[in-house]
């Protein structure tokens, strides 16, 4: 991907961080607001400071990821859908981040991870998992927060419903049904309604609008979000064709609310732009159509990805213009909401999603395409900034973190490291490491043991001592000279060219060390074994060692 170079200047960082001393209403105390980037092929999120998009951590997702995979591969009706959604939904990648929100406190995050359908909470100070919730069906999709923070809508894509999970108890606590691939949730502002949607059928293709009715059921509902009662179901296909539009697609994408939740806009896959929708009229009232790149007027309908023609939809705060990412386009644009007027304000590769700052000044927007975020001005309307993230960002949401968790991030544990045998002689042949299996002589090779915090791969390198002592200055081992002939002898260790790695999982790890590398023997002698952790967020260990003897006999 495109390297990114941030572009703030020092006088808009400034005064932007001078705003940023005063508390959100509501706020935990000694809590910070942040953005969070789900990387979905990643399995990450960033942890960003809205005020200088500088990036404070970064988070593994998934640090179960080998036990799960150990599920799926073990049930062959899972592994059927974790296969076909890599390859029909992931673009040929897993998918492990579709949607995050932070809990009001700042003590945990909640994410929908769409190849292990599931949702997990991990807690920001531990980055541990604290409870999982397996959804019906076969993949987790887009979710939504309730203003209080107590209950999340998930949407069970394959199940053709919408769980609820109450975050306190991380137990389902209601559910209600949808159309075919349920997809968007809002909860109302004052947390009374959800606003919600499918879309059928995207990933296959029968595109054409006269094979629609293959995409399956379309609806957008209105939820009562205390008794999970469906009030309302809209087909908005119906209302297109009545507003004169037969040809448009009912699959309602992403949506924003007008402030006084009057009106809905909202996109639809294949249409270059949005909706507007009276919500009290029950009546499309207005289309935005928005200009196509010369690269999307050459490309069938077949050829777009997941049918968004559009993809990420937000509106200032003041309600007076809409941010919105113009997928197959490859630019995020600025509309006025009375004239539709636009002017395109940031390009960039497959833009995937947009979300508000705090304080509604400015519109985030995932450049998916090119792992980076662009940051838009509603006042400018121009791009006044971009940071780099991690493989594929989509969702992103303004969520809130313990400073603690950010000042002091708990690093990656690689603990325990242990050799069965100290004293072994090397193998006449094969690899350092030894397939499972593979049968070796009598004290022939080393078994090793290891605990991880985290799924992480591990890199083995081997030291091999000096014959002549050290001297220990300053916590190091150094070459013996005259000035430091009196301190204390050590053992001086050179590191032998090559290395091995193993993809371990979360918790005791194992494998077998023949006494050989890079290809060779090693020789009789005293060495030690280094090993060093690092998990997809990119969070290292500190060095583990373990020291052995290679003999003869």
């Amino acid at each position: 991907m495109r390297r990114v170079t941030q572009v703030v200047t020092a006088g808009l960082a400034a005064a932007a961080a001078a705003l940023a001393v005063v508390p959100a209403a509501g706020a935990a105390s000694g809590t910070r607001e942040v953005l969070y980037v789900g990387n979905n092929w990643d399995g990450t999120a960033h942890i960003v400071d809205p005020v200088t998009f500088k990036t404070l951590g970064r988070l593994n997702i998934v640090p179960d990821r080998r036990r799960r995979e150990i599920e799926v591969f073990t049930n062959p009706v899972r592994a059927g859908f974790f296969l076909g959604i890599r390859q029909l939904v992931g673009e040929g990648h897993d998918q492990f981040v579709d949607d995050l929100f932070s809990s009001r406190d700042g003590r945990f995050l909640y994410v929908s991870r769409p190849s292990f359908a599931d949702v997990v909470a991990i807690d920001l100070r531990t980055r541990k998992i604290v409870w999982r919730i397996s959804v019906d069906g076969q993949r987790t999709d887009h979710m939504a927060i309730s203003p209080d923070g107590r209950y999340l809508a998930v949407s069970a894509s394959t199940a053709r419903k919408v769980h609820i999970i109450n975050t306190d108890l991380g137990k389902l606590v209601g559910e209600f049904p949808s159309g075919d691939q349920p997809h968007e949730n809002n909860f109302s502002a004052d947390g009374k309604l959800i606003y919600h949607a499918s879309i059928g059928s995207v990933f296959t293709p029968l595109d054409q609008p006269s094979m629609d009715a293959t995409k399956g059921e379309r609806v957008f509902q209105i939820v009562d979000a205390r008794t999970f009662k469906v009030l309302k179901r809209i087909d908005m296909g119906k209302k297109l064709d009545e507003f004169g539009e037969p040809d448009m697609s009912g699959a309602v994408r992403p949506m924003a609310l007008s402030p006084d939740e009057k009106t809905l806009y909202f996109q639809v896959s294949f249409f270059h732009g949005f909706i507007e929708y009276d919500l009290e009229r029950d009546r499309v009232t207005r289309l935005a159509r928005l200009p196509l790149s010369a690269q999307a007027k050459r490309t069938p309908r077949e050829g777009y990805l997941l049918d968004s023609a559009h993809h990420g939809l937000s509106m200032n705060p003041e309600g007076t213009k809409l941010c919105a990412a113009g997928t197959m386009s490859d630019y995020a644009a600025i509309v006025n909401r009375r004239t539709f007027g636009y002017r395109i304000a940031a390009k960039g590769a497959k833009p995937y999603w947009s979300t508000n700052s705090g304080d509604g000044r400015y519109c985030f927007v995932s450049f998916s395409g090119d792992d980076a975020v662009g940051v838009v001005s509603y006042a400018s309307e121009k791009e006044i900034a971009r940071f780099p993230v991690g493989d594929h960002p989509q969702r992103m949401r303004i969520g809130r973190i313990e400073s603690a968790a950010v000042s002091n991030p708990t690093p990656l544990s690689l603990r325990g490291l242990r050799l069965s045998r100290k004293r072994f002689r090397s193998a006449r042949g094969g690899r350092a490491v030894a397939p499972p299996g593979r049968r070796l002589g009598r004290r022939v090779g080393t078994r090793v043991r290891y605990r991880l915090g985290g799924d992480a791969t591990v890199t083995l390198r081997v030291q091999r001592a000096r014959r002549a002592r050290g001297r220990l200055v300053g916590g190091r081992c150094v070459r013996r000279r005259r000035s430091n002939a009196s301190r204390r002898k050590c053992t001086r260790y050179r590191t032998l060219r090559g290395k091995v790695t193993d993809r371990g999982a979360q918790g005791v790890n194992r494998l077998r060390l023949t006494g050989r590398w890079r290809g060779k023997r090693l020789r009789r002698g005293r060495y030690r074994l280094i090993a060093r952790a690092r998990d997809r967020a990119g969070n290292r260990s500190r060095q583990a060692r373990a020291r052995f003897r290679i003999v003869r006999r």
